[in-house]
């Protein structure tokens, strides 16, 4: 097997692993702390992280740079890094049901991965620097560790939040577990067309370029003023804005219109199985678990991944944006976000060390992060367009 093969097998291998992992985990909420479930869940987990770790070392040896250089990469290794990051916890803390949340949203991560070009290509000038390796990892290593923060305070709204009645917590709780099964649902979505092996084929302009987009699901959202090249394919229903300027913006708008469609039908089913509320579905299960170490990993997370994130998302940004284009900064999206990201951050510290914002108000900052962060991978590929879109 040629090591893009092996590459492709073990990132493959690791998804599977996580899945099996999951329900395993999933096993442990009602049986005693120590069980064998735990142990085997976290067993498949560092399997699995060893299989994700292979897929990035053979992907760096059969390219000749480190694999993080586009969308495709860069997430798989932010996923890889979201593991990485539970692992450590789990062995601190102990808290099997972590692993029920983390390692799904890094299936998750994984999946929407594959929304993104697989190929091997060179690397641009602007990347040919010894700052990409450092720049880069540093950054989906400071996600990573945040990501287990909204984990933590995910379960912890869960557990905390009363909901026998209604209200705007519980709502707007619901909607960040709708939001998963979104992602679930372009995971789903995703295997089936790939299975199907659909394709189609639009051009259109833009920049007075013209552009070649290729759909792998049925084209909901055709591009503007987009032309079919494939026979026989289906009439996009609407036409993308021409705000919407990312690369493939046409396609990953389609994308996105898919998962939302696919994950509304699995939240719908999973509520008329429930008969209730997702988060009130899963509220019994969680009675085991202290709310006060779930503040405490929310807290910790944030505590240690900020630091890391500060010094790839700003201060390496910062230098090899002064290296590779002379100049530190240049309001350009990717960089806003990352400042954007930066200052939540801090005034989630500040907030939590100087006006004591624990528990259930630390957890809901903790959601907002991840959105900013989601935000960075999703939105900002999606709709802008800037110095950084080489890397969609």
């Amino acid at each position: 097997m040629s090591l893009i093969s092996v590459s492709s097998t073990m990132l493959y291998t690791a998804f599977v692993l996580y899945i099996i992992a999951t329900a395993f985990f999933g096993a442990t909420i009602k049986a005693k702390k120590n069980s064998v479930s735990a142990k085997i869940g976290i067993t498949l987990t560092i399997i699995g992280f060893a299989a994700q770790l292979v897929y990035f070392i053979t992907r760096w040896i059969a390219s000749g740079h480190i694999p993080v250089s586009n969308m495709f990469e860069f997430v798989t290794f932010f996923g890889m890094a979201l593991v990485f990051a539970f692992i450590i916890l789990y062995f601190i803390y102990k808290l099997t049901v972590l692993g029920l949340f983390a390692l799904p949203v890094a299936i998750i991560v994984i999946a929407y991965a594959s929304m993104f070009p697989r190929e091997i290509a060179p690397l641009v000038p602007s990347l040919q620097s010894h700052w990409l390796y450092i720049h880069v990892t540093t950054v989906a290593l400071g996600e990573g560790i945040l990501s287990i923060s909204f984990v933590a305070g995910l379960i912890y709204l869960i557990r905390q939040i009363d909901q026998s009645v209604r209200s705007k917590r519980t709502t707007w709780l619901e909607i960040t577990l709708f939001t998963l099964f979104v992602f679930i649902g372009f995971s789903v979505i995703s295997v089936i067309f790939n299975i199907s092996g659909y394709n189609a084929e639009f051009k259109y302009v833009e920049n007075e370029q013209e552009v070649t987009v290729a759909y792998h699901m049925p084209p909901l959202i055709g591009p503007n003023n987009g032309e079919e090249i494939t026979k026989n394919a289906m009439t996009p229903w609407v036409e993308l804005p021409q705000w919407m300027r990312g690369k493939d913006a046409p396609r990953k708008a389609n994308t996105i219109v898919w998962s939302l469609f696919t994950g509304a039908i699995i939240y719908l089913l999973t509520r008329l199985i429930l008969r209730k509320r997702v988060g009130a579905a899963l509220q019994p299960l969680m009675r085991k678990v202290s709310p006060d170490m779930l503040d405490e990993i929310s807290y910790r997370s944030v505590a240690i991944g900020f630091p890391v994130f500060t010094l790839g998302g700003l201060i390496f940004a910062a230098i090899w944006a002064q290296i590779a284009w002379n100049r530190f900064w240049g309001w350009d999206p990717k960089e806003v976000w990352a400042l954007i990201t930066w200052l939540f951050y801090a005034a989630f510290l500040h907030l939590r060390l100087s006006r004591g914002w624990h528990g259930e108000k630390s957890a809901w900052l903790s959601l907002g992060g991840f959105a900013i962060i989601m935000f960075n991978l999703v939105g900002v590929n999606l709709i802008l367009a800037g110095m950084h879109s080489y890397a969609s």
